[in-house]
């Protein structure tokens, strides 16, 4: 490992400077780095850059002796167009937002799954005794396999839940019922699911992924949860797919347009729940861990986890 001191640069929004300097400087020096990380390096002396859109840093072009970006966030699709942007780009997978995304996915399938919106609405003294379907009835499928959408396919799967997982390229996984891959596989893996996971990268090939005709493909009156992005969805169609009961309920936590405007449909509509971009923040401190290790990793020349591939867009 290289024992010189490294200058990183924190480009990311001013209000996570106060957030993150204090947990990255412990997990650097856990790390075994010696590092001086700072908002204001001079392009020329920086070593590493930490990022996430919408700070100070557009143009990459400036800094000839960096090794890497290393991405705040899990999606990387504002950053990959960037032209100027040629060195190796790490996105972020940590602990805390593996877990946080877990939690959400499960916690809202349960929901759904025992019907808990009607027993909290219809507290009105009769005596319904409808119970829920086992969750070895209930189908699931998850569009996306990357280490979250595998994550929450898997403790899907743990519950008792069928679940067929969907991915771009190839994956094998035992814990699953079905491993479906490619474009010409997707309608079979929509079709009869009561539960839908959107989990994909965003890409040209998957915006607008659930559009009129493939939200026509799960069984009438099926749950559509999506953490993933926003535009991952085509909104009009859901809205129609919603009115004619083909969705019996959209739970969203991500949109095209954030924070979602107070006069969009979906804030009104009764059978879509909103929560605001929640499901899997980024924690300072696991997060930290992984940007420390991967500094580590650059310094001592070996690989770095979690390298985009610019071609295929995460």
């Amino acid at each position: 490992m290289s024992t010189g001191r490294v200058n990183i640069l924190f480009a990311a929004p001013a209000h996570l400077w106060d957030q993150y300097r204090d947990p990255l400087a412990q997990a650097l020096a856990e790390a075994g780095v010696l590092a001086d990380l700072s908002r204001d390096h001079a392009p020329e002396a920086v070593d590493w850059i930490v990022y996430a859109p919408g700070g100070p840093l557009s143009d990459f072009s400036p800094f000839p002796r960096a090794k890497g970006v290393l991405s705040l966030w899990a999606g990387v699709e504002r950053i990959v167009p960037n032209a100027t942007l040629r060195l190796p780009l790490a996105r972020m997978v940590d602990e805390g937002l593996r877990q946080g995304m877990i939690e959400w996915v499960v916690g809202h399938a349960l929901r759904h799954h025992l019907g808990m919106d009607a027993h909290i609405l219809r507290q009105d003294g009769v005596w319904r005794h409808e119970a829920p379907k086992l969750a070895s009835e209930r189908p699931v499928t998850v569009l996306g396999l990357g280490e979250l959408g595998l994550a929450c396919a898997l403790a899907l799967a743990a519950l008792g839940f069928p679940v067929t997982g969907w991915s771009r390229r190839p994956k094998a996984e035992p814990g699953l019922a079905r491993c479906l891959s490619g474009r010409e596989l997707l309608q079979d893996a929509l079709r009869g699911a009561e539960i839908v996971v959107l989990l994909t990268p965003l890409t040209s090939d998957t915006e607008n992924l659930m559009d009129a005709e493939r939200l026509a493909l799960p069984a009438r009156g099926f749950v559509l949860l999506n953490p993933g992005r926003g535009a991952l969805i085509d909104d009009g169609a859901l809205l129609a797919a919603l009115g004619s009961g083909q969705v019996g309920h959209a739970t969203l936590d991500v949109f095209r347009q954030e924070p979602l405007p107070p006069d969009h449909p979906f804030w009104a509509h009764p059978r879509v729940t909103v929560t605001p971009h929640i499901a899997a923040e980024t924690r300072p401190a696991t997060a930290s861990r992984v940007i420390a290790e991967n500094v580590r990793r650059g310094q001592a020349g070996e690989p770095l986890l979690y390298l985009v591939d610019r071609k295929a867009g995460y």
